[in-house]
């Protein structure tokens, strides 16, 4: 059975013969780079910013992040959590265009937000037997921490690829309707079996039955959700059957692609209007 393109590690797509440029490519941007320091720019924030933090709830890890606003803005936004693939983390969520975007929408008259991205290494963004949950440490560790940067967390919003795409109907849900303003979900990782998912998704039969993305259903429902997946990918089907379950039927669609960067980039102006509605 083919695993999905954002399953397969860097080294694995090096065997695979892809080489280091198409390696780089089929992770959209190559290298994991570390961000830069944070800098101010007297009252106005700079349109990137970057630091990290130590997470508990990772276990102790060095975690990145990146908060993106629109040029010129010098008061409180309202944030979008972007939540990376497998394999990715919070520079891979920038490298898909996230800043470009942004300064279009306000450019055209849009109300302004800011999309900020985390790391979270390969967990799903939930709890394992582990002790690391990537989730907590968004929710109880990341969220906090923004208010203290110019951010309004009275009210998040969600957005995810693939792993992300799950990660933030799960977090969305963990959150709340009171204060989850809406999820777009894009090219989910949903596993219709505990032996379809890769190593590391869950650590039981029990456990997938438990943290199914098919249990989330009741819980989504009075959280406005667009869910977006390529005609080509590998998700297609389990997305499909997925959503034939939502009531009230999701924003979003299928459109022809694939499980790649290249689908990512071309929905990414589209959803992230629909999260500044």
């Amino acid at each position: 059975m083919m695993l999905p393109m954002a399953d397969v590690t860097r080294r694995a797509a090096l065997r695979l013969g892809l080489g280091a440029v198409g390696a780089a490519s089929l992770f959209g941007g190559g290298v994991v780079r570390r961000p830069a320091p944070a800098r101010a720019t007297g009252t106005t924030f700079p349109t990137r910013e970057s630091g990290s933090f130590v997470s508990p709830a990772r276990g102790g890890v060095e975690t990145n992040w990146i908060i993106a606003r629109p040029p010129g803005q010098t008061g409180p936004l309202r944030p979008v959590i972007a939540l990376h693939c497998k394999d990715g983390d919070a520079a891979w969520v920038m490298d898909l265009g996230v800043e470009e975007e942004l300064a279009k929408l306000t450019a055209a008259g849009r109300p302004p937000f800011a999309v900020v991205a985390v790391d979270g290494g390969n967990t799903y963004w939930r709890p394992h037997s582990s002790g690391e949950d990537a989730g907590a440490m968004v929710l109880n560790e990341l969220i906090p921490m923004l208010a203290e940067k110019g951010i309004d967390t009275t009210r998040v919003g969600f957005m995810g690829w693939s792993m992300g795409g799950y990660g933030a109907m799960l977090l969305g849900t963990r959150l709340g309707a009171a204060r989850t303003a809406g999820i777009c979900a894009i090219s989910p990782a949903i596993y219709m079996t505990y032996f379809g998912a890769p190593p590391g998704a869950f650590d039981s039969v029990d456990d997938w039955r438990t943290n199914s993305v098919f249990n989330l259903a009741p819980r989504l429902a009075p959280i406005p959700l667009r869910v977006d997946c390529g005609t080509g990918d590998s998700f297609y089907y389990a997305t499909r059957s997925f959503v034939g379950q939502l009531k009230p039927p999701p924003a979003g669609g299928f459109a022809p692609g694939g499980h790649d960067v290249e689908y990512w980039r071309a929905q990414l102006p589209a959803q992230l209007a629909w999260l500044d509605s």
